[in-house]
């Protein structure tokens, strides 16, 4: 059976890569890209080719996109729209009502189509937050001691509610809800990846957390396998293992400078005010206590494991960005 795929959020990298993929799926006839700028040439010698991707200029937070819903007789949305950084125009606030309100007007559009029939949401494992009283893995069902309070997190918790109703609202479609660790690799450019590429590292005296990183190549099957199959749940995304920070920082060679908690506060307010790394708030409770996520759901459900561990995916970055570790020896 063919049908048409609606994906948000096509002008970033993974957005675009899930859009290229899906078109070129033999079961997909058409491919709707959406987004509030044209997506560039993302790739890494020169472009990633969108196939049969038609893209379409809808600011989700306007009504429009109903109006493509319904135009196209839409059967899979993929919403790959969330930002986890705030633009240097827009800010906190223009970065909020992109991520809530307008993953609000998108899932009425979906509640209100007579042709949608499965939804895909990525989300973050962010919304579990990082406190030193967190369990040493997160599993799907487990609450977070202290939940994020601001920033991308905040939003994405939010964002699960809209579509945990959602979900209740339409039981005839098939929901599936995401989670994925900081994505790494090649092509990505987060707050996170411009983290590891400067020269000095701070850290957070006294702190060593766990990291878990998914490579791009990963997220993309994932995503390509949810909106194609029918696996509704929330789910956890994460390469296998953890990485401590201080071994991320040994293999890409940089040294790291650790610094009071409050010191990193306004190294990272300096940074910010200067364009350079964003060190939210949430960053640096990750910088604290870090986080760690089971995949074992996921795994069950798909028949699957990701090909990259924690530590592949962060080499594979490190690679592309020809860094190397102190001694040329891996820890």
């Amino acid at each position: 059976m063919t049908h048409t795929v609606l994906v948000t959020g096509v002008s970033r990298h993974i957005g675009a890569r899930v859009a290229s993929v899906l078109a070129a799926a033999p079961d997909i006839s058409r491919v709707i890209g959406v987004d509030t700028v044209p997506p560039p040439s993302l790739t890494r010698d020169g472009g990633i080719s969108l196939g049969r991707t038609e893209f379409v200029r809808v600011d989700l937070r306007s009504p429009d996109i109903a109006q493509v819903i319904a135009a196209a007789d839409v059967h899979t949305v993929v919403h790959m729209s969330l930002v986890s950084a705030p633009s240097r125009s827009g800010g906190r606030t223009a970065m909020k009502e992109h991520n809530v309100i307008g993953t609000m007007q998108l899932l009425g559009a979906c509640q209100r189509s007579a042709t949608v029939r499965r939804v895909v949401v990525r989300s973050t494992t962010a919304v579990y937050g990082s406190s030193p009283r967190d369990p040493a893995v997160f599993t799907e069902e487990l609450e977070p001691h202290d939940g994020p309070s601001h920033g991308y997190a905040k939003d994405a918790v939010e964002v699960e509610g809209y579509v945990r109703g959602f979900a209740r609202r339409r039981p005839d479609v098939t929901v599936s809800l995401l989670r994925f660790a900081n994505f790494m690799g090649p092509g990505v450019e987060s707050p996170l990846t411009r983290y590891f590429t400067q020269p000095v590292l701070p850290t957070v005296f006294g702190f060593d957390p766990r990291l878990q990183f998914v490579h791009e190549d990963d997220a993309v099957e994932v995503l390509l396998r949810m909106a194609t199959e029918d696996h509704p749940g929330t789910y956890n995304v994460a390469g296998a293992g953890v990485l401590l920070l201080s071994q991320c920082a040994r293999r890409a060679g940089r040294p790291s400078l650790p610094v009071l908690s409050p010191a990193f506060k306004v190294l990272g307010n300096a940074a910010r005010r200067m364009g350079l790394v964003e060190y939210s708030p949430e960053q640096l409770r990750l910088m604290c206590h870090g986080r760690a996520v089971d995949t074992a759901r996921l795994e069950a459900e798909l028949g699957w494991k990701p090909k990259f561990t924690t530590g592949a995916a962060f080499d594979d970055f490190l690679r592309s960005r020809g860094l190397r570790p102190f001694g040329g020896v891996r820890t």
